[in-house]
């Protein structure tokens, strides 16, 4: 967009500081070392005179291609844009690094920029959000989304303003991919507690929406409960939980029996052994200090989720995401029929991963064909209600145990994690002890050693 031109509001000039956006170039074109500060904080579009914008897309450009940036290399760069004649000429760019003393104030300058594109995003918004407001015909519950997410996105430091070149995306995706060839072969999302399940997933990852799908008995609340912890426990993550179908306190006491190993009917009904107690004590320490934070609306609509997770986001950070389940959400009540509302719900779950930029782990009903069939394991086509959740979900995990349907079977206290799809990855089983006393899943390793 242009700045220069696009905020209009009652003839005043928006914020902007024509000095510190020189000083910022003026630094990139004399120091390399100026250049990697000033990308980590500005994009393009921070820049309020387009002519800056041009010579910073420029400059970026010849770093990315690991070329020098000078006088020249930048002279020829927006001569091969067509561009050096509108942005002042080669005397304007040597304007530009003569005017700077020392490039140690980069990211002085660069903050100065950047707050005053914040300040005209705000603007700008704060104008959609009142045109939005006089409009007879808009929905209401629209508008404050709407007003949420486009705070929200200004303070999350995200540009939404449409189509982004490749040659802006091109240095933070090859410093992502530097840091995983760093990390051969190992987690580069948020662990799921389980070694199997990492490998063949690399962790849970941001912006995806991970489907945990069962019939009854199978675990999966307990799953999920599982990787709500060891997200909390073991990868200091912040996670938010929305249970629609258990309190907060029966939640709460799942996950004491999971970290306790004490019989979760026993803390139920309070019956607890004497030598039961310090486990429940000791159980109580890390629980008490993990950024584990819950919710039991009953009933939650979309935009009531998302809104909580912005706040979330916000004030306390936001890692993992996890929904109890998805059938229990309210719709917006403007759709035909239920499997369009749960379309529009795994839609928006979909969208809230990728604007929280985090993992969102949503559970699933299953249809009762799989009782109908000799080999009970779930398949993609037995999600119930909607064939969007499949395509919206990145992964797709069912979860089943073979003791449930045959009691005399060789994998007792066996729960099969079935990854069915996967957006990103391969797919496949992987193999999880199963203590429903403690509500607990555990490694095969780990149980044998136990």
């Amino acid at each position: 967009m242009s700045t220069e031109t696009d905020i209009e509001t009652l003839g005043k000039i928006p914020p902007h500081s024509i000095e510190a956006e020189q000083s910022v170039l003026g630094s990139m074109i004399l120091d390399r070392e100026a250049i990697v500060t000033g990308t980590e904080i500005l994009k393009p579009d921070d820049f309020y005179k387009e002519a800056h914008k041009e010579i910073y897309e420029s400059i970026i450009d010849i770093f990315t291609k690991d070329e020098p940036v000078d006088l020249i290399t930048l002279s020829e760069e927006l001569k091969r844009r067509d561009t050096l004649e509108a942005i002042g000429g080669t005397v304007y760019l040597a304007t530009l690094s003569e005017g700077v003393s020392t490039t140690a104030n980069i990211k002085y300058y660069c903050e100065i920029v950047e707050e005053k594109s914040i300040l005209r995003k705000l603007i700008k918004a704060s104008n959609e959000i009142i045109s939005k407001g006089y409009k007879a015909d808009e929905d209401i519950n629209q508008i404050i989304d709407l007003a949420e997410k486009k705070i929200f996105d200004i303070t999350q430091k995200r540009n939404q303003e449409g189509l982004e070149p490749i040659r802006s995306v091109l240095l933070e995706s090859f410093t992502k991919i530097e840091q995983l060839s760093q990390n051969k072969g190992g987690i580069t999302g948020l662990t799921t507690g389980f070694v199997d399940l990492d490998g063949k997933t690399s962790g849970l990852q941001k912006s995806d929406l991970i489907l945990v799908a069962a019939r009854p008995a199978m675990g999966k609340t307990a799953f999920s409960l599982n990787l709500a912890l060891n997200a909390a426990l073991k990868g200091n993550g912040s996670v938010a939980i929305f249970s629609l179908e258990m309190s907060k306190d029966q939640l709460v006491q799942r996950m004491l029996s999971a970290e306790s190993h004490v019989e979760l009917q026993k803390i139920i009904n309070g019956n607890l052994d004497e030598n039961e107690w310090p486990k429940l004590v000791s159980a109580m320490g890390p629980l008490a200090q993990a950024k584990i934070y819950i919710d039991d609306t009953p009933g939650i609509t979309l935009m009531e989720l998302k809104a909580k997770c912005r706040k979330l986001k916000i004030e306390k950070g936001l890692d993992l995401v996890m929904i109890d389940y998805l059938q229990l959400m309210s719709g917006d009540g403007r759709t035909e029929n239920r499997q369009q509302e749960i379309s529009n719900i795994s839609r928006g779950l979909k969208g809230l991963a990728k604007e929280m930029d985090c993992p969102v782990v949503a559970l699933s009903q299953l249809s009762r064909a799989p009782e109908l069939r000799s080999d009970h394991r779930p398949i993609l086509s037995d999600l119930r209600e909607s064939g969007a959740i499949e395509q919206d979900a990145d992964i797709v995990v069912f979860l089943y145990r073979d003791e449930y349907y045959n009691p005399d079977t060789e994998k007792k206290n066996i729960g099969e994690v079935i990854i069915a799809k996967h957006r990103n990855g391969p797919i496949g089983t992987v193999e999880l002890v199963f203590m429903g006393q403690y509500t607990k899943f555990l490694n095969m390793e780990k149980y044998r050693q136990e």
